[in-house]
């Protein structure tokens, strides 16, 4: 697994959309949410996933679609078990390790949560190299963002820092300071998920986890709520990763700007910009969304 491109196991932007989908704050954004989810479904054919959420949602199941999914299922994991297979016969540990792995990734990618968390446990049995076994830990954690388990994150969480305090290297210390960052902002503490989100500003690479314009973004929201006068200036409104690439983001420029500069009419307009654009369909907010706005005014 490289240092520097992790894949998207699970993919979070699924969990996106299924949050989406059982937000009833969020309507108008709920038939592109649904089209792209079963689109990407039907793309990795994640027949688990797919029941999963055509349950919760409580949408017919095509049961014709279903079979195609699990049979492509099936098939694939045909052949990774054959590749596990002549690796145990005929190779050496490490190519061991890559098939327990690969197995493990592939029901991360289909939404099996309890097989892939299974199958991560084998690998990790199996696998020697320090790195190798922090990466694996960290699979652990997107598993707990995509399926919602805090208890999943936190113990992983505490795990990985225990492994990179044994002598984890610089990337994943700095990967290691995003996913906390982003459990932080989920559970409220957003003093701790700033810090951790401006540590990493010029360092980020989890692409994995979101987009480097969604991390600002929850860097700012983080920042504003919980930093002094002084820092917000230094760390947020003036930092060059931040001005990069806020132009991007909507409402965001106005919103920190108006509320530095004392502009309040401008401000609470900003603001509920900001929370029907970013804290409503957020997903690590939204459960927040009437104690961040009580805050910040």
């Amino acid at each position: 697994m490289s240092d520097t491109s992790i894949a998207k196991l699970p993919n979070l932007e699924l969990a996106h959309y299924r949050f989406i989908l059982n937000n009833p704050k969020t309507p108008e954004q709920y038939e592109e949410a649904k089209t792209k989810l079963f689109n990407i479904i039907d793309e990795n054919n994640m027949a688990p996933f797919y029941q999963l959420v055509t349950e919760e949602l409580k949408i017919s199941l095509d049961k014709t679609l279903l079979s195609k999914y699990q049979e492509a299922n099936k098939e694939e994991l045909e052949k990774l078990e054959e590749r596990l297979q002549d690796a145990e016969k005929n190779l050496g540990e490490t190519e061991i390790s890559d098939a327990l792995l690969a197995k493990a990734d592939y029901f991360a990618k289909i939404g099996d949560k309890e097989k892939a968390l299974t199958a991560y446990r084998v690998a990790l049995e199996k696998t020697a190299g320090l790195g190798s076994r922090i990466d694996i830990i960290f699979s652990f954690v997107r598993i707990g963002f995509f399926f919602n388990d805090n208890d999943l994150i936190c113990r992983n969480i505490e795990k990985a820092r225990s492994m990179i305090e044994e002598g984890g290297d610089w990337d994943r210390r700095n990967r290691l300071k995003v996913y906390e960052g982003i459990y932080r902002l989920s559970i409220r503490d957003f003093k701790t998920a700033a810090n951790l989100f401006l540590d990493t500003l010029s360092t980020f690479m989890s692409t994995e986890l979101m987009e480097y314009k969604d991390f600002v973004k929850y860097a700012v929201l983080a920042g504003i709520i919980s930093l002094n006068r002084v820092d917000l200036k230094k760390k947020v409104i003036d930092a060059p990763e931040v001005l990069e690439v806020l132009d991007e983001i909507p409402y965001l420029k106005d919103y920190i700007n108006s509320l530095y500069n004392c502009e309040y009419a401008k401000f609470f307009r900003s603001l509920a910009d900001v929370e029907r654009s970013h804290l409503r369909t957020s997903r690590y907010l939204f459960s927040h969304l009437r104690y961040y706005d009580n805050s910040i005014v």
